[in-house]
């Protein structure tokens, strides 16, 4: 056996049937403490999803890795200075998942702002036969923050338009292309807004980059969206927040446990979780699963990756 592609997480069977069909693709988890030895040098691929750990060490165990293929955009849990000193590519997913991580995210915004789910609730429990629904926020007209102007924060800025919503920005960089105002702090821009989204990337240069200041600057009628990764949000800060009404309210589909859920994050009428779904559509999965096909297949021809990641 050589040329094996080591599938380290789960990912689509769509995808691992069509690698089967074309290349040696083996499951980790199935192979016995030995069988795992004896694959080690014959490890040319490793394929794995954004929330797989890979470390120096880790790579380190296979001698002639070259591509570690990631399903997914985000890879901060891949030393990936590791990987460019052993002269390992790294391949992701970006592009294809950025309008359905926009949509979800405007679905938290108007989801958190009317309180639709607390709505439903309310129905369900059988309230609407004695009062009225409280009232909720309005979101068109409204200031949108975006912390972090990449790919996914501009398309939400592009559906912000939509809505008639004045969006402020900030990133590791200014983009005097952007027409939104740029702001020189996350907590700067917490204080501008109505509705803060993280779009940031996760790894430790941002983890909990929105602490308790930028909760704070938020204020009691701001609300948190997050659909990036849960260690850019400090989550204890979160949930004092929450408790403590510092905020008005949470749109999250990431979180720093993942699964585990706060116990304070849940049944409020005013937070509205998600099980990290952003690109969670099938025509997306569908295409995450063609590119990291396409980027291996291109490996293994000996040609260009079509999504290779930036050099750390």
């Amino acid at each position: 056996m050589t040329n094996v592609i080591l599938q380290m997480a789960p990912v689509p069977m769509q995808l691992t049937q069509r690698l089967q069909q074309h290349f040696t693709l083996v499951n980790y988890a199935q192979l016995t403490p030995e069988q795992q030895v004896e694959l080690l040098p014959q490890v040319r691929v490793l394929l794995i999803n954004g929330e797989t750990s890979l470390s120096d060490a880790a790579m380190a165990c296979f001698p002639n890795l070259q591509l570690i293929a990631v399903f997914g955009v985000g890879y901060e849990r891949v030393d990936a200075h590791a990987a460019h000193k052993r002269n390992i590519q790294i391949s992701n997913t970006p592009g294809v998942l950025t309008d359905d991580v926009a949509d979800l995210a405007f679905g938290l915004i108007l989801a958190c702002a009317r309180q639709i789910v607390g709505a439903q609730r309310f129905i369900e429990r059988g309230d609407w036969a004695d009062q009225s629904f409280r009232w909720t926020r309005k979101v068109s007209g409204s200031r949108l923050g975006i912390l972090g102007l990449g790919r996914i924060g501009r398309a939400i800025a592009r559906r912000a338009s939509a809505f008639n919503m004045s969006v402020c920005y900030h990133s590791r960089t200014r983009h005097a292309c952007f027409e939104g105002e740029y702001c020189a702090t996350p907590q700067a821009l917490a204080a501008h807004c109505d509705f803060l989204v993280v779009c940031a990337p996760g790894g430790e240069s941002s983890r909990a980059l929105v602490n308790a200041e930028v909760l704070q600057a938020l204020g009691p009628t701001g609300i948190l969206i997050n659909i990036a990764r849960g260690s850019v949000v400090d989550e204890a800060a979160l949930v004092h927040a929450i408790e403590h009404k510092l905020i008005a309210g949470a749109g999250l589909d990431v979180f720093c446990d993942e699964p585990r859920v706060p116990g304070a994050l849940l049944q409020r009428d005013n937070v509205v979780i998600t099980p990290h779904m952003g690109s969670a559509t099938q025509s997306t999965r569908k295409a995450m699963s063609e590119l990291v096909y396409e980027n291996i297949s291109a490996y293994f021809s000996g040609k260009p990756l079509l999504t290779p990641t930036d050099k750390p």
